[in-house]
């Protein structure tokens, strides 16, 4: 297999094997954003795409998941995805699932007999950051499209069969934007329901143009504490079916993860719980593991 640069995956894909179709991502104009800063975008090429996944059939016996990398691999034109996907079911019959990074943008160039095709071959999880749901917030993180578009490319791989794993950043509206963040994000993922969604928070990365605008005092930083009021007020606005929710990842100062709606009341009270006991919140060291 060969790797270019630093490689990303969801945590979810901890054992799949990663294969980069694309070099980078073809947006890379997020404010809060470091992961691809150091490469040119580019589209691999179909033939060492092949030539990859014919070297991890000879090296590995079982192969059970498979996610296409980098940034945004959904950029590809659908009959290329189409080709990837039936190499990998002709060499990994063993296969269960392939993953992808979607960014809402390719998502919408895509029509849902598309995406339809895509899993129909195997296609079994997209993964979406939302982000946040303010159209102001998005603007100034550079995000390229408005929550109306994110709502429509969220419906879109849901309508077609193809499983959402969304994503939202605690803290990303900073001090000025906490309460819009909250309740306009719950609005977004309420319009898509999807099956899963993730909860990050904030990580100031040097090399990003949201630390500049923390260092210059345009953006004011969350507390933990204001963290878990933000983080209770977007739960207690959500109005989903059948979402594994997770807020375990190591940016998160406290862990949750349940089920909604029926573990909507249960994460409320640990939110609770933590303000009212004065909770020891991850130490800022481990965030960034």
């Amino acid at each position: 297999m060969r790797y270019e640069g630093t490689v990303y995956r969801p945590p979810s894909e901890a054992y799949s094997l990663i294969v980069q179709v694309t070099i980078g991502c073809s947006h890379n104009l997020c404010t809060f954003c470091s992961m691809y800063k150091d490469k040119k975008f580019r589209i691999r090429q179909i033939s060492e795409i092949i030539k990859d996944l014919e070297a991890a059939r000879a090296h590995y016996k079982s192969i059970k998941r498979v996610f296409l990398a980098d940034g945004n691999a959904l950029v590809l034109k659908t009959q290329d995805l189409k080709t990837i996907l039936k190499k990998i079911n002709e060499l990994f019959p063993e296969c269960e699932r392939v993953g992808i990074y979607s960014a809402p943008k390719d998502i919408l160039r895509k029509t849902v007999e598309e995406l339809k095709s895509l899993n129909e071959l195997g296609l079994g999880i997209a993964y979406l950051g939302i982000e946040s749901g303010s159209d102001e917030i998005l603007k100034s993180i550079r995000k390229g499209v408005t929550a109306e578009e994110m709502i429509e490319a969220g419906r879109k791989i849901v309508r077609s069969g193809i499983s959402l794993s969304t994503t939202i950043i605690s803290g990303l509206g900073g001090a000025e934007r906490w309460k819009e963040h909250a309740i306009e994000s719950a609005r977004v993922v309420n319009a898509i329901n999807p099956q899963y969604l993730g909860l990050l928070t904030l990580l100031l990365e040097e090399e990003t143009e949201l630390y500049r605008e923390v260092q210059d005092g345009t953006f004011q930083l969350l507390s933990p504490e204001e963290i878990m009021k933000e983080t209770h007020l977007f739960i207690q606005q959500l109005q989903v079916k059948d979402c594994i929710l997770r807020s375990n990842h190591p940016s998160n100062y406290v862990s949750l993860q349940g089920i909604l709606p029926q573990d909507q009341s249960k994460l409320l009270l640990r939110l609770e719980e933590a303000l009212e006991n004065g909770e020891r919140y991850r130490d800022e060291f481990f965030r960034r593991l």
